[in-house]
Parts: C-alpha cells; sequence; structure tokens
C-alpha cells in the first residue's frame, strides 16, 4: 500500500502499520500517532491494554516504566492495577504462566551457531560432544506476555497471557529437567515480564545437575527490555551454565522501534551495552550476542549497519546474526527477506568491525526485490 503521510508505495508499507520508513524517521510525532491509532485499536480488540497511557501507577517489571491507570494492565498484560496497587499475574517463583517442550538437539536457536549445543563450543565443560550434541534435549520454555508490541512477531502465539498457557510453579517447571536435557532456554513472547520465574527455575535445575555431575546451560532470547538487578542476575547463571544470553536488538533508530514495536528501545540498548562489559569473562562459548530481523521496507542496510557499529565499538567479537523475516502475525502483507537484502546487510556488518556475522532463518529468504 501506499504511505498515508508521504503517498509514496517506493518502499513496502504494511497496513498495520500505514506509514513508510522514511516518514517514520523524518516526522516522527505524525507518523506515531497515525501507528498508534492502528494498533491501539488492534490491542483493545485482542482484549490488551492501550500503548499510550500517561496516568496511573508506575511499574517497574521492566524497563518500559508503564503507567497504569486503575481496572488497566500493563503492555505485557502481567501486571494489574487493582484498586491503586499493583498485582503482578504470573512470573512468581510460585506461579509462571508458560508453554514449554522437549526440542531435539542440535536445534535452530538463534545462537546455533556459536553454542555448545550447535558446535560442541566449550567440550567437556559446557558441552557433552565436542560437535553438535545428538541424542540431547533443550527443554524450550515459552512465557506468555511481551513487553514489546511487535508488529511482525515470529511468536506472537505465545503473546496472549489469557486463553493459554500453562501455570507452573519454579519447582514444578525445573522437575521437567532429566538427564537427557542439557540446555534449557527461555523465550516468549519474552521471557523479560516474568524474569523472577525462569531465575528460579534455572537456580533450581543448576544446582540439582551440579549434586549429580551433569551439564547444563541456562540461556535467554530477550529483547533486552528488562531492569538491572534482574539482567546482572541472568548474566551470571548464564556465565556459570555456559549459557548464552542472546539480545534480539530490533532497531538501532528509535522512532522504528516505536512504530514496530510499540515502545522505545533505550532500555534494550542499555541493557546490551551493560552485558556487553562482562563479555570479556567467558567469549568461548560467547556469553551474549545480538539478533536482529530484517523486515522489508523497514529494516534498511543503515540500520543494521548502525547496530553492527555499536556491537564492534563495545567488542567486536560478540556474535552478530542476520535474521531472515517471514510474514507472520500483523505484517502478513510484506514480503519475506530478500537475498538481495542480505548481501547488502552483511556487507555492511563486514565494514563495521564486527568478526562473527551469520545469517538465521535462511530458508525463509526469497528472490523478492524491493528497496530496503
Amino acid at each position: 500500500m501506499k504511505c498515508s503521510i508521504c503517498g509514496s508505495d517506493r518502499l513496502p508499507v504494511s497496513r498495520s502499520i500505514g506509514v513508510c520508513r522514511e516518514c517514520i524517521l523524518k516526522t516522527p510525532e505524525e507518523a506515531l500517532e497515525i501507528i498508534f491509532e492502528k494498533v491501539n485499536a488492534l490491542r483493545l480488540s485482542m482484549g490488551e491494554s492501550k500503548l499510550t497511557s500517561k496516568m496511573g501507577l508506575t511499574c517497574f517489571g521492566c524497563g518500559n516504566h508503564c503507567k497504569i491507570s486503575g481496572g488497566e494492565k500493563g503492555i505485557c498484560g502481567l501486571f494489574e492495577n487493582r484498586g491503586g496497587r499493583l498485582v503482578r499475574l504470573a512470573g512468581t517463583p510460585g506461579k509462571g504462566l508458560l508453554d514449554f517442550y522437549y526440542d531435539s538437539l542440535p536445534t535452530n536457536c538463534v545462537a546455533d551457531f556459536i553454542c555448545p549445543a550447535g558446535t560442541g563450543c566449550g567440550y567437556p565443560k559446557y558441552a557433552y560432544r565436542n560437535g553438535p550434541e545428538y541424542g540431547y534435549y533443550n527443554l524450550a520454555v515459552f512465557y506468555r506476555g511481551c513487553n514489546f508490541n511487535c508488529l511482525f512477531c515470529q511468536n506472537w502465539h505465545h503473546r496472549p497471557v489469557t486463553g493459554g498457557g500453562k501455570y507452573l510453579s519454579a519447582e514444578q517447571l525445573a522437575g521437567q529437567v532429566n538427564d537427557k536435557v542439557s540446555c534449557i532456554c527461555f523465550f516468549g513472547g519474552d521471557p523479560t515480564p516474568q524474569l523472577p520465574h525462569s531465575i528460579a527455575v534455572s537456580r533450581i535445575a543448576l544446582e540439582k545437575a551440579e549434586r549429580e555431575g551433569r551439564i547444563l546451560r541456562v540461556c535467554w532470547e530477550t529483547n533486552g527490555g528488562m531492569n538491572r538487578a534482574q539482567l546482572k542476575t541472568i548474566l551470571s547463571l548464564a556465565l556459570k551454565s555456559g549459557g548464552v544470553v542472546k539480545f534480539d536488538l530490533k532497531f538501532y533508530s528509535e522512532p522504528l522501534n516505536l512504530a514496530l514495536c510499540g515502545v522505545s528501545n533505550k532500555p534494550a540498548i542499555s541493557s546490551f551495552l551493560y552485558a556487553a562489559k562482562f563479555f570479556k569473562n567467558r567469549s568461548k562459548p560467547p556469553l551474549i550476542m545480538v539478533s536482529t530481523p530484517l523486515i522489508p521496507g523497514y529494516t534498511s542496510v543503515e540500520e543494521v549497519e548502525q547496530i553492527a557499529v555499536l556491537i564492534a565499538s563495545v567488542n567486536p567479537d560478540i556474535p552478530y546474526r542476520l535474521l531472515a523475516f517471514t510474514p507472520r502475525f500483523q505484517s502478513m502483507d510484506l514480503p519475506s527477506t530478500s537475498k538481495s537484502h542480505v548481501l547488502q546487510c552483511l556487507e555492511a556488518v563486514r565494514r563495521s568491525g564486527c568478526k562473527i556475522v551469520d545469517v538465521g532463518n535462511y530458508m525463509h529468504l526469497s528472490d523478492v526485490n524491493y528497496n530496503c
């Protein structure tokens, strides 16, 4: 469709957004007003709160610091203002809302190209094999709720906090770890709103694995929008166990993050920069890595290069993975990421000084040509 501001169709424009990338960057206030009207209507139809509330109690469950008015919930749907008191609906050690399954290793984890399960990196301390861990499993945990509102979400079916998921205590979930599970990975939605639960699960499972002399890695795949104390804790657990904290930095430009993800990316970038300080404590396997989804029409080559320059400026050895996009959720009208787009982005990342770069979800790449 054509951009509702400039009328151009030079760049792909999703109907759920209605505005092209160039107008989001040039006229962010006008663009966000148009986009948030669409997004808030969608959220209300899904039983969720609006993104734009400026009144109410301040929630410190993550870096968004949502303002939650009486009877309403925060963006993630897991914190509610009940009579002037904030109530956490799930995410405590005693009550997590999630889905889980056993995923055969090696799997298509974002970090599979650098993690022990996919490569044997860190063998024998952190891996059972000097290569892919065939015969073992990842306990894949998908938490309900998300503190972002990504219109292109690839796991959107894990976002709703009503009508799905299981309530399990940390003890119950940790009890699902058997001697063939060599790693736990916390996904979502996003694990950020329920980090107290995943931290408790990790501690219980790691203590048991240590007593029994087993390898068990704990990993998080996250947008990075958590508070600092929780980030410090998950970094220490991942460092101890051989796990990886995977930061999915969607955009470098704040207006683009606001437009497509509903919130500022400042907390996420701040979290990454903090975590990067600890990378030197264990580079094999890497303690942290970064990924970026390539959204046609919105994730430009320049955008990727800015993220890559940020990574290289703190430590060029931090792995960076570009993720091919396939139409999902509210962006079904966008094409899949093109091969030419990926090649241009790879060249830009290499110019930045990043030493380890890879492409994930390459099976979704298309030959469709579009401006990026």
